[in-house]
């Protein structure tokens, strides 16, 4: 790619983030817009939809900036939680990181490179190829290397210092908010597992005399989980439908009451739709109170175990309870809003063979996205594109033409795949038998981390390159070569990617485009965008592994190519001030993990580190200066003995709370006055929501009946 075709790209995004940013100024001040643009406020009731017309809300203006900057990070953990604290010191992570890296690559390495003369390149500064700029411009051989392998050192220690600060940082304030909490259901309780019930008796006595015989002094009660699922679909219509009916009853508002029940009011027969969603909600109160009749025979060898303390808890969650491991399986409870019921239905051996079906489906489609891959990497070469269509071959000769094609498409069409990426891995691991929405997410993460690092730098990488077979991965000495060769080539490609996917995906979070158009169309279909309101959470799984790809490409390209580094510091800038933002008025803390996504974000940056060492010995050595090929090796080998001692020095406070901690805790509690109401309601905490009585206000038959007797099962 040359600087024209970069410059084109960036000027696309730069005006795309511009334009986002003058209309959400503009749409945030509307108040049609109120649950699109500050939807956790309207939940919080701060915020209510009305208020005179005044010019002000026509002009853009800049004060969303000030007010997301304003909160303190005391204040965004006590409004947000843990997890987005942690969601936000990754942006401030990789700011010191990189402006510490734009120093050095600007200022030290960037000169060194673009004044070598390895690569010939006599055309205008404009239409001069991007590989100047990288260190396949210096001459082989050149003592000028050696700044490079000094820059290697200097930029891991660095990193590694700021890991090891930010995950002490990170474990202090996890410790901190574990003493500052009040007591929580999930601290106090576990999950069990596999229960072997035996003839004749029920999985409720069964878990009863276990744990008053096994552990007498801390047991305080269980609720054995039940196979829920339909009856939970039920509940959500008739909550759904009584939501509308309220609103309609509100508006009172008649003539409006008769459209069509069909799609989106445009088609079936004209009802009253009052009486219309009536006679549904009791259709459907009718088939919970059978189905809630029936559900109580049918129970699942699960129960959550609650009891009197917290170091209770730890140790019954930390021992083998029985002799057979497959069975009396014990995990720490989530939190009870967390929990995903419908995992219950699945044994140990079928949990065991749907992770194995799950691996195998992820390692499929890791495999075909290669397809996409090399579409876009045939349109990054005008050469193959004349060859494979020949009749576009004058079109393609346009200097505006190729720099759009080469600069901006084919980072376009990549991203364009990739939104389909996080909600496939998030079906599949909802599949893998995970008792918690939290560790559906997580697991979610996880995959599309390494599914972006595979598809997007490896393919990309490797792909179109004679070097693309399959025996490559069975050569390990070759990889550090071979990974020389082929990722510098691919430089612009990656700026592009950065310049597409961060600036624009980012700034597109800010303008919530889906959102307002399912809210334009609500307004204008069924003149009601108040119908089934609720504020979203932070989809972590999306969001983190874009950071830590553009993380990874950082952190390889410093020594290669550092003009890679000023374009992610545009991204990071915008992500901190854009999603503090959006923490602070969109997103809803649905579940706390606790902080534990740093340790994700850790070990990504760990293994860019190892990849950077990896292709430096392979770099070092194609450009003839093997004696800083040799030296380069102790580097990967000291970050991962860093990596074994961070993981000793601190994950186990992520994975559990220190008995230190628990034992204080519990102490504390015993000067509290209100524990016994807290062990009431501890009681009855897991309790699956659809089975617990849900009580509406307003019926059509009766104002003060609920909606669904009580069916305590």
């Amino acid at each position: 790619m040359i600087l024209s075709a970069l410059l084109t790209s960036v000027a696309i995004n730069l005006g795309l983030c511009l334009l986002f940013f003058t209309l959400y100024s503009i749409l945030r001040k509307q108040p049609s817009n109120i649950t699109v643009y500050v939807p956790r406020l309207v939940a919080e009731g701060k915020v209510k939809e009305g208020g005179q017309f005044n010019l002000e809300r026509l002009l853009p203006t800049t004060g969303w900036v000030r007010k997301a900057w304003a909160p303190s990070e005391e204040e965004l953990l006590s409004n947000s939680g843990l997890d987005a604290f942690v969601f936000m010191r990754i942006f401030i992570f990789s700011l010191k990181v990189f402006t510490f890296g734009g120093i050095i690559g600007m200022f030290v390495l960037l000169p060194i490179n673009y004044t070598g003369s390895q690569l010939s390149d006599d055309t205008d500064f404009q239409n001069k190829s991007l590989d100047v700029f990288s260190i396949s411009n210096v001459n082989d051989g050149s003592n000028r290397l050696w700044v490079h392998f000094s820059a290697a050192y200097v930029f891991t220690g660095v990193v590694c210092y700021l890991l090891y600060y930010e995950y002490g940082y990170i474990s202090s304030k996890r410790i901190a908010c574990f003493y500052s909490s009040k007591p929580q259901p999930h601290h106090f309780t576990v999950l069990v597992r596999g229960i072997p019930v035996p003839p004749g008796r029920t999985c409720n006595d069964t878990v009863e005399r276990f744990f008053l015989e096994y552990h007498p002094s801390t047991y305080l009660s269980h609720s054995v989980v039940r196979r829920s699922s339909k009856l939970q679909s039920l509940i959500t219509d008739a909550d759904t439908l009584y939501k509308r009916l309220t609103h309609l009853k509100h508006k009172n508002d008649a003539p409006k009451r008769y459209r069509r029940d069909g799609f989106l009011g445009l088609f079936g027969q004209k009802v009253d739709i009052l009486d219309h969603y009536e006679r549904r909600l009791g259709h459907i109160e009718d088939n919970v109170r059978m189905e809630q009749s029936s559900v109580a025979a049918k129970e699942v060898p699960a129960a959550f175990v609650s009891f009197k303390t917290r170091f209770g808890a730890a140790i019954a969650l930390h021992i083998q309870e029985g002799v057979n491991p497959t069975e009396w399986i014990t995990e720490q409870a989530p939190e009870p809003d967390d929990v995903y019921w419908p995992i219950f239905t699945v044994s140990f051996i079928r949990r065991w063979i749907s992770k194995l079906v799950v691996f195998v489906a992820f390692t499929s489609l890791t495999v075909l996205f290669l397809i996409p891959v090399a579409i876009v990497q045939g349109l990054t070469n005008l050469e193959q594109l004349e060859n494979f269509f020949p009749f576009l071959r004058s079109i393609l000769k346009l200097s505006v033409v190729s720099q759009v094609i080469t600069g901006y498409l084919p980072s376009l069409i990549l991203q364009l795949f990739l939104f389909l990426v996080p909600p496939t891995m998030l079906m599949l691991s909802s599949l893998q038998g995970y008792m918690s929405w939290s560790q559906i997410q997580r697991s979610a993460c996880t995959k599309v981390l390494w599914f972006t690092i595979w598809n997007i730098f490896f393919a990309n990488v490797l792909s179109g390159s004679v070097l693309y077979r399959v025996n490559v991965f069975l050569e390990p000495k070759e990889i550090p070569r071979i990974l020389g060769e082929a990722v510098p080539s691919q430089a612009s490609f990656f700026i592009s990617l950065v310049v597409t996917s961060g600036w624009t995906t980012v700034a597109s979070e800010l303008f919530q485009l889906t959102k307002l158009i399912s809210n334009f169309m609500k307004r204008i279909f069924t003149k009601n965008s108040g119908d089934d309101f609720e504020p979203p959470s932070m989809p972590y799984h999306s969001e983190i592994p874009r950071i830590c790809l553009f993380g990874l490409l950082g952190v390889t390209y410093f020594i290669l190519s550092p003009l890679i580094v000023p374009f992610l510091l545009i991204y990071f800038c915008l992500g901190y001030i854009i999603f503090r933002n959006q923490l602070l008025n969109v997103y809803v803390p649905k579940y706390d993990t606790g902080g534990q996504y740093w340790s994700t974000v850790h070990n990504s940056t760990i293994f860019s580190l190892v990849l950077m060492h990896i292709i430096a010995i392979g770099i070092f050595g194609l450009k003839k200066l093997p004696l800083a090929s040799g030296l380069t090796l102790p580097l990967p080998i000291l970050t991962i003995l860093f990596n074994e001692y961070c993981g000793k020095r601190f994950l186990s406070i992520f994975k559990d709370y220190p008995a230190e901690c628990l034992i204080k805790k519990d102490r504390a509690d015993q000067n509290e006055h209100n524990m016994s109401e807290f062990y009431d309601k501890l009681a009855n905490a897991y309790k699956d929501p659809a089975l617990m009585p849900i009580k509406y206000s307003e019926r059509s038959e009766s104002h003060s009946s609920p909606l669904l007797h009580s069916s305590q099962v």
